[in-house]
């Protein structure tokens, strides 16, 4: 099996989607792993919302809030072909990034893949949008960062080791 690198914060790299958000007030973060060989957008969103890990995700969202996801939608998403997932919709995205809106305009979900001709480099990053009133993060979203880190770390060690088995 094909073995990747160590999961790292990071800066934002040039041209990011998510970058539009920093500096607003928020919160904004980025992860990165590098995998030995080229690997797509499309193959990475896949695998990414399709991780044993995310799966929990998305049967606590079809749970709590009626958000439910399949692995083809999943697919669908990862290919273009729709525009919605479980409870975010796209924002922007191009042929090396996607920006994901959630369904309460509270946070922002960002995949970006940067491949050579030996090896992929996958990122993911998340905003947390101020409040409009405040101007600020309210006070669970600030408790909710330091296990938001783990998982964040998590979510993209699954997708690469999912990417690497395939």
């Amino acid at each position: 099996m094909t073995r990747h690198g160590p999961i790292e914060a990071v800066s934002l790299p040039p041209g990011a989607q998510l970058g539009r958000y920093e500096g607003a007030g928020g919160y904004v973060d980025c992860f990165a792993v590098t995998l030995p060989g080229r690997f797509t957008q499309t193959a990475y969103i896949e695998a990414f919302y399709t991780t044993a890990l995310f799966k929990l995700e998305r049967l606590v969202l079809a749970l709590l809030v009626a958000r439910p996801s399949t692995d083809d939608e999943a697919r669908r998403l990862a290919a273009g072909e729709t525009e919605a997932f479980a409870a975010w919709t796209v924002e922007a995205r191009g042929e090396d990034q996607i920006l994901l809106c959630d369904f309460q305009g509270a946070s922002r979900s960002w995949l970006m893949s940067a491949a050579t001709e030996a090896a992929t480099t996958l990122y993911f990053g998340t905003a947390l949008v101020p409040r409009r009133k405040t101007g600020g993060l309210g006070f669970g979203f600030r408790v909710m960062v330091p296990f938001h880190r783990l998982y964040a770390r998590a979510l993209l060690r699954a997708t690469a080791r999912r990417l690497a088995a395939a």
